[in-house]
């Protein structure tokens, strides 16, 4: 049963409709008396872990806000330029303004270019838009043509990989490493599989240079490319800084481990434009199914008149597709630390298949039934914060 509770009717702004944000607006349905909204810049929901399958054709990569998001939430499909904390409201693009109580700010992450050239001459595919550009060049592009994807992470091996299964000329430059949050058998697993699929592996070396179909490395080497893709690194839209709130180097929220704002606590964030006690998580779904009802927690329990509980969530590994047929999963410890436990090949495929799956599924269920998405606590969290702690907090906004 719902808590009817003696409060008036409150309003909460969630911005931001990926996993962290649906989370949210769906467990604060819990409640009766409080109208949510959720603000999203498109009216539809992004698979984002299936954007390397939206390139290569294999996925639409998208789902119905009505199949994952409870009724109880209005969807506000816009863009938020400014927050004014002050005055407890919401500004669009468009000119609008929207007033709250509370807001949950759980805006994601972008793709981070700041090499020479980049933004120019390579494409992303961190968004929608991004992903289906790129669809757009590849298309137009010979089949044969060489291919350059920058970044030896989960989403540079999972482009390269679709790529090269479809026949494309595919060169992976990874930096130092190829994946360097896998333990070393997984990484020489993932390796092995790209390379039967014919990606060449480029690794002691990072791009300087991005130019007109070519990609210039830092030891001088240029590689040829008619189609450059962009996957090394990510960073944070930038509304919060701009809005006068406390943001870490990348420009996540810098929260308590409440996923309350330091400046504010009408404010909480949550998802990978989060940073609880400025020790943020990695970014990733896992993290955000998991944060997202932890925030909307902190909201409920602060309506009810209770303190809210320090969040604490676990990773259980990686789920990394090769191609279509293949995968590796690499198992975790509940701190994200990589152990040798592995799948690999077509159980590994299937799995990662079944991760994607059941992430739609979660959100859908949470809608249905607020309260019933769980995670898995880390142990660990209290030790690290606690070491962190040497080098205090101020509740001042960045500049």
């Amino acid at each position: 049963m719902s808590n009817q509770g003696t409060f008036s009717r409150s309003r909460v702004v969630v911005i931001g409709g990926g996993y962290a944000g649906v989370m949210a607006a769906n467990r604060l349905t819990k409640r009766d008396d409080i109208a949510i909204t959720l603000v999203n810049s498109r009216d539809h929901f992004v698979e984002r872990i299936r954007l390397h399958q939206l390139v290569a054709g294999s996925s639409e990569a998208v789902v119905a806000y009505a199949d994952i998001l409870s009724p109880r939430v209005r969807l506000h499909v816009g863009t938020v330029s400014a927050i004014d904390a002050a005055a407890r409201t919401v500004a669009f693009e468009d000119g609008e303004e929207v007033a709250y109580d509370y807001l949950v700010y759980a805006v994601g992450s972008t793709g981070e270019t700041q090499v020479a050239g980049a933004q120019e001459h390579a494409f992303g595919i961190s968004t929608y838009e991004e992903a289906t550009r790129l669809k757009a060049a590849l298309e137009t592009t010979p089949a044969d043509a060489p291919v350059v994807v920058v970044g030896g992470g989960p989403t540079g091996i999972e482009v390269s990989s679709e790529l090269a299964e479809a026949g494309r000329n595919v060169s992976l430059i990874c930096g130092d490493r190829l994946g360097p949050w896998l333990h070393e058998k997984g990484r020489a697993d993932a390796e092995r599989a790209l390379r039967r699929l014919g990606v060449g592996i480029v690794e002691g070396a990072r791009v300087a240079e991005v130019l007109d179909g070519r990609v210039r490395l830092d030891n001088g080497r240029e590689l040829s490319s008619s189609v450059t893709i962009w996957t090394a690194g990510f960073t944070t839209p930038d509304l919060a800084r701009r809005s006068g709130l406390s943001t870490d180097e990348v420009g996540r929220l810098v929260t308590d481990e409440t996923l309350t704002s330091i400046d504010d606590d009408r404010i909480v964030a949550t998802g990978d434009a989060s940073a609880p006690s400025r020790l943020a998580y990695r970014m990733s779904c896992q993290a955000a199914n998991q944060l997202g009802p932890l925030a909307a927690e902190t909201v409920l329990s602060r309506l009810a008149g209770a303190t809210p509980e320090p969040i604490s969530i676990g990773f259980v590994g990686q789920c990394i597709s090769i191609g279509r047929g293949l995968g590796l999963v690499n198992f975790a410890r509940r701190d994200d630390s990589a152990v040798g436990a592995r799948l690999r090949g077509m159980p590994a495929a299937k799995v990662k298949e079944i991760v994607c799956r059941s992430t739609v599924w979660a959100l859908g269920m949470e809608a249905r039934h607020p309260g019933s998405a769980i995670g898995f606590k880390d142990g660990s969290r209290a030790a690290r914060v606690q070491a962190a702690a040497a080098t205090p907090l101020v509740r001042e906004p960045s500049l």
